[in-house]
């Protein structure tokens, strides 16, 4: 398959391309462009493909293709392993399905009440997006019936394994059709994941997808090197400097994450931080105001990274350089979104040059030194 492929070439709907086009989706990404077509044939599909990548229309435009709006019964049931992932598929699901009348999506999360989820699906949702937990529950309490789907995803497995999900995974396969198409997408593959594969998953077929550059076409990315000391004053520097205003600095533990708020805060700028140990009320205040520009700075871990989907984040700084290759794709990721460009900057100390050189090598990337 070449890399020219459109979306045109994928046979797609007026109102799915329309949608594509009003979002300044432009381009398929490597794992649209595998995937689409062989969940268009109904084939089930294991797909080995890191966060980023644009995963979520791989499934999703194949799902609101072939659904039948005229049915009073789920259809597709997307599976993910947090609250955050799974707002972030429905609201990207939500503008993709814009202009098909009739279509409707739930969310099924934990944390959310019990009556506003009965609301959600008393208007007869083709589509549910849920966390494994809340979803079997909701199931028990008879709430829902998801005996009927044609399709079933599950989406970021290796991470739904990792939260003790894997047995609840099972239970949703027993209680949906044999004959489903299903689409599992991880990162990795781990023994139990394969498992699943193997007991569930005789006839699918198989996508690895390598990260790729061209998958995040419209960022710009640099190299600034400066001793480890010297990293926050590089950052305000080119804040400065671009005129910046809306950015991410990502961190790879809470405390350094705490610590670089902080000396941003004291600096007389406008930031707040994000990390596993804080609440999720408070997380979702926070983004809230991100969303909503009460301050320009979100300093954050990759713990939380996955459910920062904000279109108009201008810059992402790599404060420290994630010690996962494909990490490295999803941060800078969250910048130059829906048809947006951006921009990346890696904070490059001595000690940082080994990790960022293996970094450009797997994902192939070439960013350009910034000078300050």
């Amino acid at each position: 398959m070449t890399e020219e492929l459109t979306f045109e070439d994928l046979d797609l709907s007026p109102e799915v391309l329309d949608s594509l086009k009003k979002m300044g989706v432009k381009r398929p990404t490597t794992v649209q462009q595998k995937a689409i077509p062989l969940m268009m044939d109904n084939m089930s599909v294991i797909a080995k493909a890191p966060t980023g990548t644009g995963k979520t229309f791989a499934f999703g435009i194949p799902i609101l293709e072939y659904l039948n709006l005229d049915a009073k019964f789920v259809q597709a049931l997307i599976l993910c392993p947090t609250r955050e992932l799974a707002l972030q598929i429905t609201t990207e699901l939500k503008s993709l399905g814009k202009y098909i009348q009739g279509f409707r999506i739930a969310s099924l999360i934990g944390g959310q009440s019990m009556n506003v989820q009965k609301e959600k699906l008393a208007k007869k949702p083709q589509v549910i997006v849920a966390t494994p937990g809340r979803l079997l529950d909701m199931v028990t309490r008879k709430m829902v019936d998801i005996s009927q789907i044609y399709t079933l995803v599950l989406d970021e497995a290796d991470e739904m394994l990792k939260m003790g999900f894997i047995n609840d995974i099972r239970r949703v396969m027993a209680l949906t059709p044999k004959d489903k198409q299903i689409a599992l997408f991880s990162a990795t593959m781990p023994r139990e994941i394969q498992d699943i594969t193997w007991q569930f998953m005789g006839d699918a077929a198989e996508i690895d997808v390598m990260p790729k550059a061209q998958d995040h076409p419209d960022i710009d990315q640099y190299i600034v090197s400066c001793p480890e000391k010297d990293k926050l004053e590089s950052i305000m520097k080119i804040l400065s400097k671009e005129e910046l205003r809306k950015v991410i600095v990502f961190c790879n533990t809470k405390m350094e994450a705490s610590k670089v708020c902080a000396k941003l805060a004291s600096k007389g700028l406008k930031a707040e931080v994000l990390h596993g140990d804080i609440g999720q009320g408070t997380r979702n205040r926070t983004m809230d105001a991100y969303r909503k520009d009460k301050f320009d700075i979100l300093v954050a871990t990759d713990v939380v990274a996955r459910g920062i989907d904000v279109d108009d984040i201008e810059a992402v700084f790599n404060y420290d350089i994630p010690k996962e290759n494909e990490l490295y794709l999803h941060r800078i990721g969250r910048t130059a979104r829906a048809g947006r460009s951006g921009r990346a900057f890696s904070l490059v100390a001595y000690l940082d040059k080994p990790r960022m050189e293996e970094i450009m090598r797997y994902t192939k990337v070439d960013p350009k030194p910034y000078e300050l």
